[in-house]
């Protein structure tokens, strides 16, 4: 990445620059020491424009329609006159590094749009990285003036959870199945869901889609009892028609209006930026320790031991960090390491 003025790269954010924003965003991306450093003064000089727009995770089981509905609805909000950003997560390749990244393809109404901006975000190898690279684009996008910014999710995992402690309303999509609709979906995340919509409720899914909502609806009761308790509201839409959109986006700005009227919004922005603070120690630590030194020396044949049984994941790790601790304290010392 050539050499960075910050200044004007955020001034080309705050005009709604695209190549600016895309520029921004590929700097957050960045695990440079150096680039860090820049990124953190791009956002401290962006944070009075940030915070404004409507934040929503989006996850669903596989199948479930997400880029499409995404699409579909985030078309149907710039229509309305909305500036919408997305940002999916996309989960990195264990061998090199590299992402599917292949929501702009799925995306390509959205894209074309001058009032949409969707960026691919590489999960990276750890959760600290799907925290550090999707917020802090988050961030980027709703100081360039987007006013609705929508995280998408690969499967339903542990990104979910990362994702759904970034966002104001975390949707679930879902889909009609033969006598299996909760199979595929974790407790887990049914708790985190704050909407539920069960997708592709059009033609001969439609009479299904109806059921399994009110199956999940049923579920949501069982898991969430009591009449003080705040269910998700389990609706049906058709990214395809378009039926059930509206309601949809109105189920979410309910939530958020929820939240505001009972003062918990700001509440959870705050425990979310504390959150952060602490993903980042971890992902920061994670990387401390695998560049020691003395970690790298020994970390092939560790991890070897490990896969061929010889070495537990236990002692592997106990290992690991008994290197590194040495590690610290030769430096501290002024011995080499």
């Amino acid at each position: 990445m050539r050499s960075v003025d910050v200044a004007d790269l955020a001034a080309g954010v705050r005009a709604g620059s695209r190549q600016h924003v895309a520029r921004a965003i590929t700097l957050l991306e960045s695990t440079r020491p150096e680039h860090r450093d820049l990124a953190g003064e791009l956002l401290a000089d962006l944070a009075d424009l940030t915070g404004r727009a409507v934040r929503v995770g989006v996850s669903g089981v596989p199948g479930a329609g997400k880029s499409t509905f995404i699409n579909a609805l985030g078309t149907r909000l710039v229509e309305q006159g909305h500036r919408v950003a997305v940002v999916a997560v996309d989960p990195s390749s264990r061998r090199t590094g590299g992402s599917i990244l292949g929501d702009r393809t799925r995306m390509a109404e959205l894209t074309a749009s001058d009032a949409a901006f969707v960026r691919p975000s590489p999960s990276g190898r750890h959760l600290g990285g799907v925290a550090r690279a999707t917020r802090e684009s988050m961030l980027v996008l709703e100081a360039a003036g987007h006013d609705v910014v929508v995280v998408e999710t690969v499967g339903v995992g542990q990104n979910e959870i990362a994702v759904s402690e970034m966002v104001d309303t975390f949707l679930l999509l879902t889909l009609a199945r033969a006598g299996d609709q909760l199979q595929g979906i974790k407790r887990g995340i049914l708790e985190l869901a704050d909407v539920i919509a069960v997708n592709k409720a059009d033609g001969d899914g439609a009479a299904a889609a109806r059921v399994a909502a009110r199956e999940l609806s049923g579920a949501m009761r069982l898991m969430m009892p009591g009449p003080s308790a705040r269910r998700p509201p389990v609706l049906t839409c058709s990214a395809l028609t378009g039926d059930g959109l509206d309601e949809v986006w109105a189920a979410v700005l309910a939530h958020r209006e929820h939240l505001e009227s009972e003062g918990s919004l700001e509440v959870r922005r705050a425990r979310q930026q504390q959150d952060w603070m602490w993903a980042m120690v971890d992902a920061h630590l994670t990387d401390v320790v695998r560049d020691s030194a003395a970690v790298r020396e020994q970390r092939a044949e560790l991890e070897r031991a490990v896969r061929d049984g010889e070495v537990s994941a236990v002692d592997g790790a106990a290992r690991i960090l008994a290197l590194f601790e040495d590690d610290v304290r030769a430096r501290g010392t002024g011995e080499p390491g």
